[in-house]
């Protein structure tokens, strides 16, 4: 009986000391988070991100004026959200992720969004402070939370397991007790039947409730981090939040037997947190907690989404202010109601490094047509302006000196293949996609289209692409959208003489290489590279120079 008093107050001791160790290393810890916090601002985040997770917000929102998968794909989507995401927390990026898929049309909505940033980056310290909060929900786990409020949930167990789940470790203490005071051996045998049926219990279930028990702790670590924001983001207007954290208060204290762990998860090494899982799987903590809060869950799912979007916010505030301090300049952009006009100014690509700048003035009645030579820009010219497009209308920040255009949904075709699976040729994969543009871009629309095409109907004859890319582009022009096309086709601008302007990309030679400006310029392309690329490369003479015959025949042809 001594021997096991002692087992106890020793185990007490054991797990007081680890408190007390692992509350000092908590602070450690803190200084090195923020010290990088300060180190990374202003800087794209090299990190691996799960994009599975991330889009689970969004993927649970089926709204029609989102961004189509077909354009988020042509504009590298993802590569630019690995470059803007500066968030400090799982729930951040799942909400900037989404932001990034819906475009506002609503300037309120807009101005509303750059106030709020301007608000919580005023006060640098703060928002160093700010950031090390949200780093407490960079667990992988609270990419979970968003499942408490997106999915409805039922009991897991039946009644009788619920009842044992509940009173088990009282019968466990009952047991303990009754060794101490009268040392028997029933009470052991059968204190070790329910130890060893609760480890089995435990494990057999754990795969069944890790959702929750994962996610649960970071509900309740969401729940303090919005507490400490409502007090010292300097945000206005909390009030439904503060309403929807006072109704969490309940599911907040039917998980306060994981309050420890939460403490404690940051030291998953530390003694103390190994005692701690002990007596979870000994007493089913997990079972338990499920149980007694997954009622609170379901009944205040709409004050979890609250919360959840009122940190998610909050972080990628923060992160918006990062991106437009790291870049080489931007601007807030400029809506216009009136005159259908596209105004932009020293336009760059965010995602190339020392990005040749190029300026376009187009209105909606007359579109625009790029043609270019092979890698002179052409097509990364017309990424870049869809590009900063979704980002004055998501971000309100434009990578420009001056951005003028009125609120345009975004459409593309850049990066279409062919289906095998299919069964359909690139020709007809294009097709389809321009055929989804121009039910979108027709006259009734209120808001009008940025259509972004690249290589126009490629994969079919000259004759025939050329006539149908004609009939297509005057059709989408003259209902107002803002068209963007690029092509190798000479003819095509001949073409559509009155209904776009012609623009070009060059290059020159120097020596034996090209050399590219990636500047826009006036007026049709005026040289072809496609044979002096096979030159560099080294094929023979002999073909480079039949080519260059052929070539010649052909242009004089062209010009008859």
């Amino acid at each position: 009986m001594y021997y096991f008093l002692f087992t106890l107050l020793f185990l007490a001791i054991v797990l007081g000391f680890s408190l007390i160790s692992s509350y000092y290393g908590k602070l450690r810890a803190e200084e090195k988070k923020l010290d990088k916090i300060k180190s990374k601002w202003g800087k794209p985040v090299n990190t691996r991100r799960n994009f599975d997770l991330i889009k689970t917000y969004l993927s649970a929102d089926k709204s029609w004026d989102r961004l189509s998968d077909v354009t988020a794909e042509d504009i590298d989507l993802k590569s630019i959200f690995n470059y803007i995401d500066r968030t400090s927390s799982k729930p951040g990026k799942q909400y900037l992720y989404k932001k990034l898929h819906f475009p506002e049309t609503n300037l309120e909505k807009l101005l509303e969004l750059d106030t709020k940033v301007e608000a919580i980056n005023q006060d640098k310290p703060n928002r160093e402070l700010i950031e090390l909060q949200l780093s407490k929900l960079n667990n992988t786990y609270a990419y979970y939370i968003a499942d408490l409020f997106l999915k409805t949930h039922e009991s897991l167990f039946v009644p009788i397991m619920n009842f044992y789940i509940r009173f088990v470790p009282l019968v466990i203490i009952a047991l303990i007790v009754s060794m101490v005071v009268y040392p028997n051996p029933i009470s052991v045998l059968l204190l070790l039947f329910f130890v060893g049926y609760n480890v089995v219990l435990h494990y057999a279930n754990k795969k069944k409730i890790s959702a929750y028990t994962n996610s649960l702790p970071q509900l309740l670590i969401m729940h303090n981090v919005a507490v400490w924001l409502v007090k010292n983001s300097g945000l206005e207007d909390n009030e439904s939040v503060k309403n929807s954290l006072k109704n969490l208060l309940g599911l907040k204290r039917s998980l306060s037997i994981i309050n420890l762990e939460s403490k404690l998860i940051n030291g998953a090494g530390d003694l103390s947190y190994a005692v701690f899982q002990l007596i979870k799987t000994l007493f089913l903590l997990e079972p338990r907690i499920y149980a007694s809060s997954i009622k609170h869950i379901e009944k205040y799912r709409e004050d979890i989404e609250l919360v959840y979007q009122y940190v998610a916010e909050i972080d990628m505030l923060v992160a918006i202010q990062s991106v437009r301090e790291g870049l080489p300049y931007y601007s807030k952009p400029q809506f216009i109601d009136t005159d259908a006009q596209m105004n932009i100014t020293d336009l760059y690509h965010p995602l190339i490094d020392k990005c040749v700048t190029n300026s376009l003035y187009t209105r909606a009645d007359k579109g625009a047509l790029i043609t270019g030579s092979n890698m002179s820009g052409k097509t990364t010219f017309i990424k870049a302006i869809a590009v900063n497009t979704l980002l004055a209308q998501t971000l309100f920040t434009s990578c420009t000196n001056e951005y003028k255009a009125p609120f345009l949904k975004i459409q593309t075709s850049i990066k279409t293949s062919d289906s095998i699976e299919e069964q359909k040729s690139y020709f007809q994969a294009q097709a389809q996609s321009i055929l989804t543009i121009m039910s979108r871009s027709n006259e009734v629309e209120q808001v009008k289209s940025l259509v972004i095409i690249d290589e126009i109907f490629r994969g079919t004859n000259t004759i025939e692409r050329i006539a149908a890319a004609k009939s297509v582009l005057s059709y989408i022009t003259a209902n107002q959208n803002f068209v963007f096309v690029s092509t190798h086709d000479l003819e095509l601008a001949e073409l559509l003489d009155e209904d776009f302007a012609i623009y070009s990309f060059e290059d020159s030679k120097s020596g034996g290489s090209l050399v590219f400006d990636y500047k826009l310029k006036e007026g049709l392309l005026k040289s072809r590279n496609g044979i002096a690329i096979l030159e560099s490369m080294g094929y023979p003479d002999s073909v480079i120079e039949d080519a260059n015959i052929v070539s010649e025949r052909m242009m004089l042809k062209y010009m008859e």
